[in-house]
């Protein structure tokens, strides 16, 4: 274990030191460190050893999702929302549902064997995006103001919508192939996990948001300790919530919400240091993506799931989008560009071990497809996020001088 700890450790290290280098060019922190640990797994230099480290990537990537959800909803400008509502409104309450929808019926026709929640499982694990691998494009000036707005909402939302709608779909694929509980039975479980989740972010972030204003007036939190409180109390509210059988993934995201609008303008300054240790948890988790995932899945991958890989990233996802903002001023190229910039990372991976601790059907078959997914988005996405956000910011110069 100290072995990967340190070659970890010392990574991470040494890419800070060179990240805005890197950062300019074509790569992205992400396909480095997915790169680096196939070099350094098994199908490399074994640095890594599969089975020994497959439950620390667990542990890892839910409690980086959780960060990732508790800050991305904390850091929801709802009066940014107020002006330039319209795409990324329209984006998560017509092209999400679409993208979930056209996911399905596509995994239906590819892969046969699966059930129709099965492929809905697929759709829905494929239709969440990943802000992180977005934000080359996010934090690109060149890109008009409603774009980068629209993607950062709208990838900021979307994971945490599809957490129930991801439940919902395991509960009928499980509840229709048990024998004495049925679908509704696995449906009124997935209502209390919700619910739960919801309880307990909403309360625990009120206390704790109660609790750390008081202290600070008080003069009792020093500077050094309050970078410490945001990932606290994410942290609480994704553990509390699975450990009373509800979602912790909802905790996170509605705990989220209320801390940022409970803290205002504050808000960026207390999100700070945790979006920090949240991207270096991130990337440690792409490295152990690449180094045992990868390593392991790559001899299952095929050119069917190549093929609905490679719609997913397209199709399935910018056809919904650019019909969802038909009527905006905004030009083609803008709902292309809005469509194509739907990476999958962290919340597909996360979905993807969800779904095989639930013990749904074919789970490993679900999963070695979403590792797949990922895996091209992460390069495809990676690579023309620059050149693409150029030739964007270049047309709409010409277009609105």
């Amino acid at each position: 274990m100290y072995t990967e700890l340190a070659v970890l450790a010392l990574f991470v290290f040494c890419y800070s030191l060179v990240a805005g280098r890197v950062e300019r060019a074509a790569a992205s922190g992400p396909i480095v460190f997915v790169f680096a640990g196939l070099l350094m797994g098994p199908l490399g230099l074994g640095w890594f050893d599969g089975g020994s480290t497959s439950i620390e990537l667990r542990v890892l990537a839910d409690l980086t999702l959780a960060l990732v959800l508790f800050i991305d909803a904390a850091n929801a400008d709802f009066n940014i929302l107020k002006q330039q509502y319209r795409i990324p409104l329209r984006m998560l309450l017509l092209g999400l549902p679409g993208a979930i929808f056209l996911g399905t019926i596509a995994a239906s026709f590819f892969f046969d064997a699966l059930s129709i929640y099965e492929a809905a499982i697929l759709g829905t694990m494929l239709a969440a995006t990943d802000a992180a691998l977005g934000k080359a494009v996010i934090t690109n000036k060149a890109v008009p103001v409603q774009v980068r707005e629209g993607l950062n909402i709208e990838s900021g939302f979307n994971d945490g919508l599809c957490v129930p709608v991801l439940f919902v779909f395991i509960a009928l694929a499980i509840g229709g192939d048990s024998e004495g509980g049925g679908s509704t039975h696995a449906l009124t479980l997935v209502a209390e996990e919700l619910g739960i989740g919801l309880a307990v972010g909403v309360g625990l972030t009120a206390i704790g948001a109660r609790l750390l204003k008081w202290c600070h007036d008080r003069g009792w939190v020093t500077e050094v300790w309050k970078q410490l409180t945001v990932v606290g109390l994410a942290i609480a509210c994704f553990a509390v919530a699975q450990s009373l059988h509800g979602s912790g993934y909802i905790a996170a995201f509605s705990g989220g919400l209320l801390f940022g609008f409970k803290a205002k303008e504050s808000t960026h300054k207390l999100v700070l240091a945790a979006e920090g240790i949240g991207e270096t948890m991130a990337l440690m988790t792409w490295m152990l993506f690449g180094a045992i995932v990868i390593g392991q899945s790559v001899q299952h991958f095929t050119w069917t799931m190549l093929g609905y890989a490679f719609l997913s990233l397209t199709v399935i996802r910018m056809l919904p989008i650019f019909l969802s903002l038909t009527g905006l001023v905004e030009s083609s190229a803008e709902k292309l560009f809005l469509g194509w910039f739907g990476p999958r990372g962290l919340a597909s991976i996360v979905f993807a071990i969800i779904v095989l601790n639930k013990g749904v059907p074919h789970a490993k078959f679900l999963a070695t497809v979403v590792v797949l997914t990922v895996f091209l988005s992460l390069v495809a996405h990676g690579i023309s996020a620059n050149p693409l956000a150029k030739r964007l910011a270049n047309k709409t110069n010409v277009k609105r001088p």
